[in-house]
């Protein structure tokens, strides 16, 4: 289906990309250390700015890792049920627990990045950075995780969702 072809390449793209942040925050932390315990001269910079970027990567990838089937879950009744119930299970978790949550996170996040751009909010720290942009990351992260919820749901409507399946042996 061309529409969870785009949403799962979509969260997939920005997935790639994201983990790319992990690279530069690890490297500046690196580098602090290193200015910081070998050369003597601490930067007033590094941990506000990599605190920053750390909240950008964990908060963006949160679609990635739904897409991936790499959110926290609790299967113990689910496990033992056949895929065809589990499947149904699956659906109502999200209807009765997702999207209304995943709805709420859209926005009130949006709601928040807003405020914050409109007040042109800073950090307090050593650097004045700029609050907002990470807001409006979690009302981008909001929404790609509420159409990867949609693409879950259309994949478990169409049996497609490769965590559901019998295993080949069963069958």
């Amino acid at each position: 289906m061309p529409l969870i072809r785009l949403i799962d390449g979509v969260n997939e793209l920005v997935g790639r990309i994201v983990s790319v942040v992990a690279i530069v925050f690890a490297g500046i932390i690196i580098y602090d250390v290193f200015m910081r315990y070998v050369l003597g001269q601490p930067t007033r910079w590094a941990f506000d700015v990599t605190k920053q970027l750390y909240g950008f990567y964990f908060i963006m990838l949160g679609g990635y890792a739904l897409r991936h089937q790499a959110h926290v879950r609790v299967d113990l009744l689910t496990a033992r049920m056949r895929p065809t119930l589990r499947r149904w299970v699956e659906i109502a978790g999200y209807v009765v627990f997702f999207f209304p949550f995943a709805w709420i996170f859209t926005t009130r996040s949006y709601n928040f990045a807003m405020t914050s751009w409109r007040q042109g909010e800073m950090t307090v720290g050593a650097m004045q950075l700029p609050v907002y942009p990470l807001k409006m990351a979690m009302f981008v992260a909001a929404c790609l995780l509420l159409v990867q919820g949609v693409s879950e749901v259309l994949k478990l409507l169409l049996n497609r969702a490769p965590h559901i399946q019998e295993p080949a042996d069963v069958r």
